[in-house]
């Protein structure tokens, strides 16, 4: 059954659902990034450094 021109353009041009695709996208690419930086915060090196800038605080506030 072949579509005429009018109806494959209402067909094509429906953009309902594009929002929360886009939403599901950019939810996806945070999750991504709070992973990674889990990952990276979870280093030795990474802990060495927070536990150096809190013992630097201390000392300074004490």
């Amino acid at each position: 059954m072949p579509l005429n021109a009018s109806a494959a353009l209402r067909t094509f041009s429906d953009d309902e659902g594009a929002a929360t695709a886009e939403y599901v996208i950019a939810t996806m690419a945070a999750v991504g990034l709070a992973g990674l930086l889990v990952m990276i915060l979870r280093g030795d090196a990474v802990k060495e450094i927070l536990m150096d800038l809190v013992r630097t605080a201390l000392s300074v506030a004490g």
